[in-house]
């Protein structure tokens, strides 16, 4: 797979947020017109509504993903008390389709960084069957374990991850 985990580790995506793994999945992630790439910037308000998740690979395939995203520096990152909080999961999502044909298990919430960097992690799983459906939301976004969900529904190892960098907009002027 041509694919490079390097930036994730560089960006310490793998070792605070997910173990080290290889690649197996190729996914898009996209913003409008943006497709999100390894520490790119994107303001919160190009992000407020949901991305298009596209899971590359044959329609034909039986194969179910999860998707999960987190922010692993809230509420700042000098001090992560919340780590990680929860944007989004999406649960069975077929291969070769897009997120919105998979179950939302937590609606998505947009970046709103309060202060700092805040890097916004997608992170994909592949399920062993479609034993998610049954499976319950967790409690609370804030102190969320990406490593403990996947553990708990025995996903293994992220099968690709892609994360990008997103700060607090300065307010409008007013005058």
């Amino acid at each position: 797979m041509a694919r490079t985990i390097e930036p994730l580790i560089v960006g310490k995506v793998i070792g605070e947020v997910l173990d080290m793994f290889t690649p197996a999945t190729n996914f898009t992630v996209n913003y409008g017109s943006k497709q999100v790439a390894n520490g790119c910037d994107i303001k919160p308000s190009m992000a407020v509504d949901r991305p298009k998740v596209q899971i590359l690979g044959p329609r034909v395939s039986t194969n179910l993903y999860t998707l999960i995203m987190v922010d692993p520096d809230a509420p700042s990152p000098s001090e992560p008390t919340l780590r990680e909080w929860l944007h989004w999961i999406v649960v069975d999502i077929p291969e070769g389709s897009d997120a919105t044909k998979g179950k939302e298990l937590v609606p998505y919430m947009g970046p709103k960084p309060p202060t700092g960097i805040h890097r916004y992690i997608f992170v994909l799983f592949k399920q062993k069957s479609e034993m998610m459906m049954g499976c319950p939301p967790p409690n609370a976004r804030g102190n969320f374990r990406t490593r403990q969900f996947a553990a708990q529904y025995e996903l293994g190892l992220p099968v690709a991850a892609v994360y990008f960098n997103s700060q607090k907009e300065p307010a409008a002027k007013r005058r």
